[in-house]
């Protein structure tokens, strides 16, 4: 599971950070803005200081999280990759003006596409509408070299010029088939939920005390007799040529490991890439959570299953870290006592953990983004997902400091907490203590959030199907928002005002109700699973809070405000839910959490989403952000030895995308 920004960065609050040094001061956060997304940098700080072992085992698991970047172009939608191919030929290979409009608006679509990972928007899943002509393009590629001119062209300019032609990646809409209508490329097309839904049924054994994630590397399809068959992700099988080359650089970042249990980790990861097995992929996943002490970490694989309509199939991610020695004292404390956390936590003790295992935390830096955290990334992480494994072994918890740190630098002076937060006594309180308590959150949320709990026996893991990432993020989160405003916090020397939690409580609140709507186009519903978590918790309190006075909407000055009077009741109305959503989660009860999440999770006031939308025109804020990666350079002496790795921050966005499809494109 992974948590994505959505406090200062995402609503373009600037709050106080941590003490930033000259050189921080210096560094130019901001690379470029288009469409409703700003591209930043981030800073790898402290690289400088790693080992030259350390180091060269940092470039060669970037290299190896690079070579995935196709995986996922193609499991976004399969035109992805000849499109993209295309365009780049004619972007790199244009002579006429480039201030001429019809190219302008090409570049823009190109820009909107690299972020996207192929033609849908990351976040509405919406397919992107080019602004230039049809007929253009298609002068452009009869400009082409032979070599460079796609064959079907005519069907490639149909998939990006008609609206009604695949329209969106991922559809949650209740009552439609979800597969069917769905235009990500991890079900061959035919294919229908029903179909679906049956194959894996037949496969999957409720009563098994350790099942594997079915589904999780796999794209389904159809044989030459029509029967379903798993099309699996490995050496040998569907992605080869690139996972061949995850697979050389693991191998040669696998001399350079810190420990055994790091060795150890890399080569049952080497080998599950060339089984594709799942029972290896647990085997290395348990090994992962036993790494603890390595300072260098890193996560390769098929991971997230957000793209998938029914959550199953898994999307390649990879992010490379080292340890912030530093700030992960907090994380440590938080996880040093999950037990007591567990224990009082707010929800039937039936579906409570009795015995807490091997979670551990920390704060890391990222050293590279790839696949599907690349632009877009979160800012914390808790794996692995297998519930199973979970409860055995533990998982490993991560807050991405770094990304938070250059997503709050970039937002300063925006003047959106004017806008949106009239008190100037919220908005003391919420400059004070909003940065700390928002990385406290994403502590807790990863933490101990996605580590609690348990499933009643023979439970099916994948029971809530589509509402199933949207409910786990929201029980995540309201475990982290419970837990804000509790003593301990306090008492564990981890914030110092009992106060301190009104800044989160405020903030979430805002975003969920109203904020987060700058995202979303008029007329559309709330379709992303974070989106549609916070939406409901945020809906569902106000339903509550308004009733008892505690919780408003309340228009001063022609403009909606959100006012809390009894912090103390809305904490107690978070635990109230996340009773409730842990005991669907525990229970499997699909109708529940479906009833839940489509009441208070998808549709949008369209008045208050227009008056969002103008409040925010008026501020010029970027809905999006998203990251370029830092350049990591070998130093060789003369005799071709490496005496160093050099990291550079100097690549902008429209150079780095096409260096990467010039040197990592293996599909």
């Amino acid at each position: 599971m992974k948590l994505h920004i959505f406090a200062a960065a995402v609503a373009g609050m600037a709050m106080q950070a941590t003490a930033m040094t000259p050189t921080d001061n210096a560094f130019d956060y901001k690379v470029d803005r288009f469409a409703d997304i700003e591209v930043l940098r981030y800073r790898v700080p402290d690289f400088e200081n790693l080992t030259l072992q350390q180091k060269q085992l940092v470039y060669h698991l970037t290299e190896a999280a690079l070579w995935g970047r196709d995986i996922l172009w193609d499991q976004n939608g399969r035109y992805n990759l000849p499109i993209r191919r295309m365009l780049e030929s004619v972007y790199t290979s244009y002579t006429g003006d480039r201030n001429d409009q019809q190219f302008k608006d090409f570049e823009l679509y190109l820009k909107q596409l690299w972020f996207g990972n192929g033609l849908y928007h990351h976040y509405s899943m919406d397919k992107f509408t080019p602004r230039f002509s049809r007929q253009w393009l298609e002068n452009q590629v009869k400009n082409l070299p032979a070599a460079s001119r796609p064959a079907d062209l005519p069907e490639l300019l149909d998939v990006i010029f008609d609206p009604t032609l695949l329209p969106k990646k991922v559809n949650q809409a209740e009552g439609a088939d979800l597969i069917a209508t769905s235009a990500g490329n991890l079900y061959a097309p035919g294919l229908t939920q029903a179909e679906v839904e049956a194959y894996y049924a037949t496969r999957k054994d409720t009563t098994e005390a350790r099942p594997v994630m079915h589904g999780l590397n796999t794209r389904l399809g159809r044989n030459d007799k029509g029967e379903i068959v798993e099309q699996t992700y490995r050496v040998g099988g569907l992605y080869s040529p690139a996972i061949e080359k995850i697979v050389a650089e693991l191998e040669l970042a696998l001399p350079f490991a810190e420990n055994k249990k790091q060795a150890d980790v890399i080569t049952k990861l080497i080998e599950y890439y060339r089984t594709g097995s799942l029972r290896q992929f647990d085997d290395y996943s348990i090994a992962w959570v036993a790494d603890t002490a390595s300072r260098v970490d890193f996560v390769n694989g098929f991971i997230e299953s957000y793209d998938d309509p029914l959550g199953m199939t898994g999307n390649f991610e990879s992010i490379v870290n080292f340890k912030n020695l530093d700030a992960s004292h907090r994380t440590e404390v938080i996880s040093g006592n999950a037990a007591w956390f567990e224990q009082h936590s707010p929800v039937d003790p039936r579906f409570r953990k009795d015995e807490v295992k091997g979670i551990t935390a920390k704060v890391i830096t990222a050293a590279i983004l790839a696949g599907d955290a690349y632009p877009a990334t979160p800012i914390g992480i808790n794996l692995p997902n297998s519930n199973w494994i979970r409860a055995e072994h533990g998982s490993k918890s991560v807050t991405i400091e770094n990304i938070t740190q250059a997503y709050d630098a970039a937002a300063h002076g925006n003047g959106f907490a004017e806008e949106f937060v009239p008190d100037t006594a919220i908005r003391s309180l919420m400059d004070r203590y909003l940065f700390i308590t928002d990385n406290l959150h994403t502590d807790l949320h990863e933490c101990l959030g996605h580590a609690s709990g348990r499933l009643l026996p023979g439970v099916d893991p994948d029971a809530l199907k589509a509402h199933g990432s949207a409910l786990e993020e929201a029980r995540a989160d309201l475990f982290a928002l419970y837990y804000l405003a509790d003593p301990k916090l306090i008492e564990l020397g981890l914030i110092d005002s009992p106060d301190a939690y009104k800044a989160q409580y405020y903030q979430y609140m805002l975003n969920g109700l109203m904020t987060q709507l700058m995202r979303i186009e008029p007329g559309k519903n709330v379709e992303e699973a974070h989106m549609r978590n916070r939406k409901m918790i945020a809906e569902w309190v106000l339903e509550k809070g308004s009733a008892e006075g505690v919780v408003s909407l309340d228009t001063v000055d022609g403009r909606t405000t959100l006012t809390i009077t009894d912090y103390p009741r809305v904490r107690e109305l978070f635990g109230e839910l996340l009773g409730e959503v842990q005991r669907i989660k525990s229970e499997g009860d699909y109708e529940a959490g479906r009833d839940l999440m489509e009441r208070y999770g998808v549709r949008v006031d369209p008045r208050l989403h227009k008056e969002v939308l103008d409040r925010y025109a008026r501020l010029n804020i970027a809905p999006y952000k998203g990251f370029v990666n830092p350049v990591y350079t070998p130093v060789l002496d003369a005799d071709g030895n490496v005496t160093d790795i050099t990291v550079s921050y100097d690549e902008d966005y429209i150079p780095q995308m096409l260096r990467y499809s010039a040197t990592h494109s293996a599909l």
